[in-house]
């Protein structure tokens, strides 16, 4: 079977923080175009509040939402109780449709859980620090590579200038 990547993809402050009262602290519309670019047509992985905070499944990609609530149905979506689980499903999906990536799209808690399991990271570095209630796990350079970086600075519709970076894992 052909390999499949875990990749978590995610806007991330100085000091880690990637949201705010179940809330992106920003607006980017530079990096709204290009998650949509990088995610579409694979599977995507996300945590009950995050799905909670875009309010509808993202089109053109298989939604699957991680809840412990077993009894949970969002029409539109797959449902987990575990990020297990859900990647068990995305896995099928992305053979399915022919993809090599699953895309882990938060929250906190799921990033931090799939970051030892992640072959990619794709991460916005946001140029501020901001006040926020979830975070980004630490990258560690000791087992993260830069392998492609691209500083943006702040356009018309967007509050920040970024440094956008994809991360491989040192082998």
């Amino acid at each position: 079977m052909e390999k499949i990547d875990i990749v978590l993809v995610a806007a991330v402050a100085e000091n880690g923080v990637i949201g705010r009262a179940g809330d992106m602290p920003w607006h980017l519309g530079s990096d709204f175009r290009r998650f949509r670019a990088i995610t579409k047509g694979k599977p995507q992985i996300m945590g009950r509040k995050t799905f909670e905070s875009i309010g509808k499944p993202l089109p053109g990609r298989t939604n699957i939402v991680v809840s412990r609530d077993p009894g949970l149905v969002i029409e539109g979506c797959l449902t987990a109780t575990s990020l297990e689980d859900a990647l068990a499903l995305a896995r099928k999906d992305a053979v399915e449709k022919g993809v090599d990536e699953i895309c882990i799209q938060g929250g906190g808690e799921i990033y931090r859980q799939a970051l030892a399991l992640a072959d990619r990271l794709r991460i916005t570095h946001v140029e501020t620090t901001l006040a926020g209630d979830t975070v980004f796990p630490e990258i560690d350079p000791a087992l993260w590579e830069v392998g492609e970086e691209e500083r943006l600075p702040a356009g018309e519709k967007d509050d920040y200038p970024t440094c956008y970076r994809v991360y491989e894992r040192c082998r």
